[in-house]
C-alpha cells in the first residue's frame, strides 16, 4: 500500500540545505518585524512590528549582531523568532553582560531577511546555545574596541581600563559608551579575531543568571506588539481557503459559487496551480473582508477527486509501521559504539521485550494560520506572517511563483504560538499564489480552527519495540531498538539528515531518544521512516520532537526492565549511568556526560519522595531522566509526577510534577523556569489529554470541542528545581516535555499495577486494562 500512496512533496521545491551547514552556519532565525512601505501607516513604528530604530548621530558596529550609538544605546539585533519564550531578553542580556553595558541602555531588533544572517530557523531549543558563543564574543569585542579608545584619548595603559555597567574607567578618567563613540571608534574584528578573543569568568558576569527586565513584556502587556494576525496593508483583500479531502493528490473538477454571489462584499473564488506542490486541490474565496469571505465559503460547492490517502488511516499507518519494524533489513542504524547484538541476544539467559505507541498529535497554536502577500512597488515579492523558519519557506515560495532568489522576502511578525507548526511555512504559500492570480494585489489569508487542524503538520503516529538481553546473573548485555514514525525532515528538508553507520539516511528529530546513554552492552538503534504516513499528510516538527514520544517508550521500558528482574527501578535505572565510553561526554556541550543524568535522576528522586510511601490508595509517585532535545546539546532532566487512578471511571488525576534540569548555565532564570513549567504541562497534555487519528486521510479532530488539550482545572503544581553550574547553556524549550508522560505512566503501574503503553493514556484504556 505504502508503495502505491507515496508521492515525494514539494520536490521541485526542497531547499539544498545539509545538517552539518546548518549547524555551523549559526542557524539563525528571525522574527522579522518589518512593514511595507505602503503599509506602514498603518502600523505603530515605534512599536515592536514597527520599522527597524536608528542610531542617534554616530554609532559603532563591533560586529553585525549590535550597535552603540552617541547616546550609549546598545541594539542588539535578535535572529530568532518570538513565541513567547522571551528569546531577545535572553540573548540580549548574553551580549550585555559582555560588552558590560547598562541594562537600561539596551533594546532590541528582530531583524528582516537579510542573507547576511544566515539560515534563519528558531526551533530544537537551540536559540539560547547556539547564541552564547556568538554573542559573547561580539559582546568582547565592543568591550575591547571601547577599551581601546578610552586608553588612547586618556593616554594610559589598556590594562587599567574596566569596562561595566555602561561606563568605561582608569584612574581619573570616566566615560560613558556614548561619548566614546561619538569621538569615533574604528577598530575592526576578523572572524579569527573574534574567536580568540578572552571571554569573562563567570564569576564576573552580572546579568547572565539574575534577574533583569525582560524587554519584550511592556508591548506586549499594552497591546502595541504586532502579531501575523494583525498585519494589513492599504488595498488589500481577503481570503478563505477551501480544502481538499486530501493533503495530496486531490483535483478540484467544478466550482459552484453562484449561492455566494448574493453575499455582500464577495469577489470570486480562485483556483490555486501550485508548481511547488504544497497545496494540491486548493482553492481561495475572495472578498473584501474576513467575514464576508468566511459566509461566501459557506455557500460554495466543490466538487473534488480525492488523492489515494482517502481510504488511510491510523490502524493503517500504525500496522505498516509494525511491519516495517519486523523487517531488519529496514531503517538507519544508529552510531551506538557497537551494534552487534544478534550473537548476544543469542546467547542471552533472558530476554524482555515491549511495543509502546502514540497517537497523531496537533500543533493547536493559539494564533490561527495566516499570511498576507502581495509585491511591492520594486517587483519584489513580500510575505507577511509568523515564522520560525524563513529559510526554509523561502524556496517553496520562489518555486510556487516562478521567481528567483532576492525576489521573495519574508517579514516575520511575532508568533501566538508556534511550537513547531510554523516551521512549515506551506501555509504561505496559497496567499503568495492567490496574490500572483491578482496581480501581485494584497491578499490576506486567515485560516480557520477547522481548516488548520485538518492540513495540520501533525506528530505523527508512531510504533516502538524495545528488547534487552540479561545473562545468566540478570545483568543488562544487549538492548536493541527500532522506532518508526513520519519524517518531517525528509519531507521537508532531507538535506539535513545524517547517515547512520549501514549508509541509511535518518532524520534526527524523529531518532533523538532512541541513542540514549544509558550503558547497556551492545546496542542496536533503529530509525525508521514510515512512508505510509509521509504520503498521507505532511509530518511535522512538534514541541520535543523525538524525544516526546521516543523517551516515553524508553523511559516506560527502563521502569518494566527494571522489575521484570525485580531491580528497583530508580536503582536499575542509575547502576546503568556510567560516565564511559560514548557516555562519558565531550566538551563543551555534554561534560559529564551519564553522570550529568544520573545527578538529576537522584535529586528528582530525594525531592519527589519517591519510593518513601505514605500515600493513599490507589497513589503513587513515577520517576523518569531524559536529556532532550539530544545528544549533541543534551538538557538533562529528571521527572517525577504524583497521580492518583479513580478505579470507577480509569480517571487519571496528576496530583503533583517535580522536574530536576541541568541545563548549564541558566541565562534567564524567570524564562527558564517558564519554559519548564510550560514543557511539563504540554508534556502532560499528550500525555493525557491530547491525541487524534488519521481517518480517511486527514485527522479526525477539527476543533477543541473534540480534541482536548489540558484545561486548567486539570493542571497540577509543578515544582522546577535547576542545577547550579557554570557549564555552557543548552535548551529549555522542549526537554520538559520529554520526561513526563513515561513518569506518569510509571506512577499508574506504582498505584494500580497496570501497564500503559499508548499515548495518551485515556480513562477508557485504563478500564480496559484493569479488567484485565
Amino acid at each position: 500500500m505504502a508503495d502505491t500512496l507515496r508521492f515525494p512533496p514539494n520536490k521541485r521545491a526542497l531547499p539544498d540545505l545539509s545538517r552539518r551547514g546548518f549547524l555551523v552556519s549559526l542557524c539563525a532565525a528571525g522574527a522579522v518585524f518589518g512593514f511595507p512601505k505602503q503599509g506602514a501607516a498603518a502600523m505603530d513604528p515605534a512599536a515592536p512590528g514597527g520599522l527597524p530604530p536608528e542610531a542617534a548621530g554616530a554609532s559603532y558596529e563591533p560586529a553585525i549582531w549590535y550597535w552603540i550609538d552617541s547616546k550609549g544605546i546598545v541594539n542588539v539585533n535578535i535572529i530568532r523568532a518570538e513565541m513567547g519564550q522571551h528569546v531577545g531578553t535572553a540573548i540580549a542580556r548574553i551580549l550585555a553582560d559582555e560588552l558590560g553595558a547598562n541594562w537600561d541602555d539596551v533594546r532590541i531588533t528582530h531583524v528582516d531577511t537579510d542573507p547576511k544572517w544566515g539560515l534563519m530557523v528558531t526551533g530544537g531549543s537551540w536559540s539560547v546555545w547556539q547564541s552564547w558563543p556568538v554573542y559573547r564574543q561580539a559582546g568582547a569585542a565592543g568591550r575591547i574596541a571601547l577599551a581601546e579608545k578610552a586608553a588612547a584619548l586618556w593616554g594610559v595603559d589598556v590594562a587599567t581600563v574596566t569596562v561595566a555597567n555602561g561606563t568605561v574607567t582608569a584612574p581619573g578618567h570616566s566615560a560613558g559608551f556614548g561619548e566614546l563613540v561619538a569621538a569615533g571608534i574604528t577598530r575592526a574584528f576578523t572572524e579569527d579575531e573574534l574567536k580568540a578573543l578572552p571571554l569573562k569568568p563567570a564569576p564576573e558576569l552580572t546579568l547572565v543568571g539574575k534577574d533583569v527586565t525582560a524587554l519584550d513584556i511592556a508591548n506586549k502587556t499594552t497591546g502595541a506588539t504586532i502579531y501575523g494576525i494583525d498585519a494589513q496593508v492599504e488595498g488589500m483583500v481577503h481570503a478563505v481557503p477551501l480544502m481538499p479531502p486530501t493533503r495530496y493528490g486531490s483535483v478540484i473538477t467544478a466550482i459552484d459559487d453562484s449561492a455566494a454571489k448574493s453575499v455582500k462584499g464577495y469577489q470570486q473564488t480562485l483556483t490555486l496551480e501550485d508548481p511547488s506542490e504544497t497545496v494540491q486541490g486548493w482553492a481561495m474565496v475572495i472578498a473584501d473582508s474576513h467575514w464576508a469571505a468566511v459566509k461566501a465559503a459557506k455557500a460554495i460547492k466543490v466538487t473534488w477527486t480525492a488523492g489515494p490517502a482517502a481510504t488511510v488511516d491510523e490502524a493503517q499507518i500504525q500496522d505498516y509501521g509494525r511491519k516495517l519494524i519486523a523487517d531488519e533489513s529496514t531503517g538507519a542504524i544508529l552510531d551506538t559504539g557497537n551494534s552487534d547484538v544478534d550473537p548476544v541476544f543469542a546467547k542471552a539467559a533472558d530476554v524482555f521485550e515491549a511495543e509502546y505507541t502514540t497517537a497523531s498529535v496537533l500543533h493547536f497554536q493559539l494564533e490561527p494560520l495566516n499570511a498576507l502577500a502581495f509585491r511591492n512597488a520594486e517587483g519584489v515579492w513580500e510575505i507577511h506572517s509568523g515564522n520560525q523558519w524563513q529559510s526554509l519557506a523561502l524556496p517553496w515560495l520562489q518555486t510556487a511563483l516562478g521567481v528567483g532568489d532576492g525576489e521573495v522576502v519574508m517579514r516575520s511578525y511575532m508568533l501566538g504560538g508556534g511550537f513547531g507548526r510554523r516551521l512549515n511555512g506551506d501555509y504561505a504559500v496559497p496567499v503568495a499564489l492567490a496574490s500572483k492570480m491578482l496581480d501581485g494585489k494584497p491578499v490576506k489569508m486567515v485560516m480557520s480552527r477547522e481548516a488548520d487542524a485538518a492540513f495540520d503538520s501533525l506528530r505523527a503516529p508512531s510504533v516502538q519495540h524495545l528488547k534487552m538481553a540479561f545473562d545468566a546473573d540478570k545483568a543488562v548485555i544487549a538492548m536493541d531498538s527500532a522506532v518508526t514514525a513520519g519524517w518531517p525532515t525528509k519531507v521537508m528538508i532531507p538535506g539535513f539528515m545524517p547517515k547512520g553507520t549501514n549508509g541509511e539516511p535518518y532524520d534526527p528529530f524523529a531518532a533523538d531518544g532512541i541513542d540514549h546513554w544509558y550503558d547497556v552492552g551492545a546496542q542496536r538503534a533503529r530509525a525508521i521512516s514510515n512512508d505510509l504516513a509521509e504520503s498521507t499528510f505532511r509530518p511535522g516538527w512538534l514541541r520535543s520532537v523525538s524525544p516526546g514520544w521516543i523517551n516515553f517508550a524508553v523511559e516506560s521500558f527502563m521502569d518494566e526492565a527494571a522489575r521484570h528482574i525485580g531491580a528497583d527501578p530508580l536503582a536499575f535505572r542509575l547502576d546503568h549511568f556510567r560516565a564511559t565510553g560514548r557516555n562519558a561526554g565531550e566538551a563543551p556541550n555534554a561534560t559529564g556526560g551519564a553522570t550529568r543524568q544520573a545527578n538529576v535522576l537522584r535529586r528528582v528522586a530525594e525531592l519527589s519522595g519517591y519510593g518513601k510511601g505514605g500515600l493513599p490508595d490507589d497513589t503513587a509517585i513515577g520517576i523518569a531522566t531524559t536529556y532532550g532535545q539530544s545528544r549533541s546539546m543534551p538538557t538533562w532532566v529528571g521527572g517525577a509526577a504524583q497521580v492518583h487512578v479513580d478505579r470507577a471511571s480509569g480517571r487519571v488525576e496528576v496530583q503533583k510534577i517535580w522536574l530536576v534540569v541541568d541545563c548549564g548555565t541558566v541565562v534567564d532564570p524567570d524564562g527558564a523556569k517558564a519554559q519548564c513549567e510550560g514543557a511539563a504541562l504540554w508534556g502532560l497534555s499528550m500525555a493525557l489529554f491530547e491525541g487524534t487519528e488519521i481517518a480517511a486521510g486527514l485527522p479526525r479532530d477539527r476543533n477543541l470541542d473534540s480534541y482536548t488539550p489540558l484545561r486548567m482545572i486539570d493542571t497540577p503544581e509543578v515544582v522546577v528545581e535547576f542545577v547550579e553550574s557554570t557549564e555552557v547553556p543548552t535548551g529549555l524549550g522542549e526537554p520538559g516535555t520529554t520526561v513526563v508522560a513515561p513518569a506518569i505512566a510509571n506512577a499508574i503501574f506504582e498505584a494500580v499495577g497496570v501497564r500503559m503503553r499508548h499515548l495518551p493514556i485515556t480513562p477508557a484504556e485504563v478500564l480496559a486494562a484493569l479488567a484485565g
